[in-house]
């Protein structure tokens, strides 16, 4: 009878009860018929972990889709029929399988509304104001470690709009940034003007925009022999943001899961 896995031996006492019952008689039915032959030091908790992973009515996090028991609220569980249904319910005017994770639910709901936000925060950024936008790239810089970061003004900028120092080991390099609030795609003409300004004073660039980078653009941003250029577009900018929480405000929401069957768990 031990050819079986954890959740087939607690088929196989379900099965024979017809009846619901508790963890604990489910554990002593399997270790009386030999069922199974737990190598754990909590035999118990093992068997109570996979009824809880498997049962409708008990959602949570790691909870397996695959549901063959449901919980009961005298606390106790029965089988489900083998050729169980997979059916939904309506939460809050929502289509939900009943087998699906509501955990799964709401981080998908978590993904999409964080891609809300980080769509609005893009658009903000493109409404700024050219010099806004590069004081915004020099403090951006500043929560990554760059040190001494200074915006330049319009009339000594040289075709750079910004530099710092970046410590790499024991020692700092001289960091030149371009920042360009476009709509427009940034070419490669425009990494190849950034390089030849820095070329011989700085040991890497940054180039920031609020739209996107051509393909060639992306190809000339590393050469044999020449400054890297580091390409930052629109959507790597807010991402860095929320990856700093840098001019984003992260709200903390209290998640809870049933944990009621263990009230009745006879230790």
């Amino acid at each position: 009878m031990r050819n079986t896995t954890i959740v087939g031996a607690i088929k196989l006492v379900l099965q024979a009860a017809n009846t619901s019952m508790t963890p604990r008689a489910i554990f002593e039915e399997i270790i009386q018929n030999d069922y199974y032959a737990f190598g754990a030091q909590n035999p118990f908790g093992v068997m109570r972990s996979e009824l809880r992973t498997h049962s409708e009515g008990i959602d949570f996090p790691t909870a397996s889709p695959r549901k063959y028991f449901k919980y009961l609220p005298d606390g106790t569980f029965t089988l489900l029929p083998p050729d169980n249904i997979v059916k939904t319910k309506k939460i809050d005017s929502t289509e939900i399988p009943i087998n699906t994770s509501l955990f799964e639910t709401l981080k998908d709901a978590t993904f999409k509304y964080n891609n809300h936000i980080k769509a609005q925060i893009l658009e903000q950024l493109q409404q700024l104001e050219a010099s806004s936008f590069e004081v915004f790239c020099k403090k951006l810089l500043s929560t990554y470690g760059f040190k001494d970061v200074q915006v330049t003004k319009v009339s000594r900028d040289g075709g750079i709009d910004g530099y710092g120092k970046l410590k790499v080991g024991l020692s700092y390099f001289n960091v030149a940034f371009q920042c360009k609030k476009w709509n427009a795609n940034v070419g490669r003409p425009k990494i190849d003007e950034f390089r030849g300004a820095i070329q011989g004073d700085y040991v890497q660039g940054i180039y920031f925009t609020t739209a996107h980078f051509t393909r060639d653009a992306l190809n000339a941003s590393s050469k044999q022999g020449a400054v890297p250029i580091v390409l930052l577009d629109g959507d790597a900018i807010v991402n860095l943001m929320f990856e700093r929480q840098f001019g984003v405000e992260k709200e903390e929401l209290p998640i809870y899961v049933s944990a009621i069957d263990k009230i009745f768990d006879e230790e």
